[in-house]
């Protein structure tokens, strides 16, 4: 009876590799036949805030009179946020807890940027965006570092933080560079 031969040590290397590509393969498509999630507007994360809660719904397009153009639109009335391209298209949109000071409704840009710091109402906050003012106080665009929504404002203090969740907050920072326009509108 004859005796079989013996493979060198670099085919069963091989062996192994090609079947450890061939399983790695076969679950990436498994797993790319999977449910994806979709990106919608994100729900308001459950704190113990008397503020109201922003709303999940989603408008279907840019306020009228939001100008044209690559920019910002910030809704008041709404309390919502566009960012919208070059081609009018928007690219994401999310709601918004604005602080006690308003900016009057017209055409500003971001005049500058900080990353992180304390705000006046002694939340951590990051993605910082200061686009306008009114009677002395900044108003600017931030999310809270820990994600939470704000807390009410103390009776009578005034705040023009316009803040976001985390995730609007990071994809705000990276569209809205200095000299980005951001529209305001009633």
């Amino acid at each position: 009876m004859p005796v079989p031969a013996r493979l060198p040590s670099w085919a069963w290397v091989t062996g192994l590799t090609v079947g450890a590509i061939a399983a790695v393969t076969v679950l990436g498509v498994q797993a790319d036949r999977g449910s994806h999630p979709t990106a919608t507007s994100a729900k308001p994360s459950s704190t113990a805030s008397a503020q109201p809660t922003p709303t999940a719904s989603v408008p279907a397009k840019v306020p009228d009179g939001s100008g044209a153009g690559r920019r910002i639109v910030y809704s008041l009335g709404e309390k919502r946020v566009w960012l919208v391209d070059a081609s009018e298209a928007t690219r994401r949109t999310f709601s918004v807890w604005p602080g006690s000071v308003s900016p009057d409704p017209g055409s500003y840009t971001v005049s500058s940027r900080n990353a992180a710091t304390t705000g006046s109402d002694g939340v951590q906050i990051e993605h910082i965006m200061y686009f306008a003012a009114k009677s002395g106080i900044s108003v600017a665009f931030s999310n809270a570092v820990d994600g939470a929504s704000p807390p009410p404002a103390a009776s009578g203090t005034k705040t023009g933080g316009v803040r976001m969740r985390k995730a609007d907050g990071t994809a705000l920072w990276a569209f809205g560079t200095v000299g980005t326009t951001v529209t305001v509108v009633k």
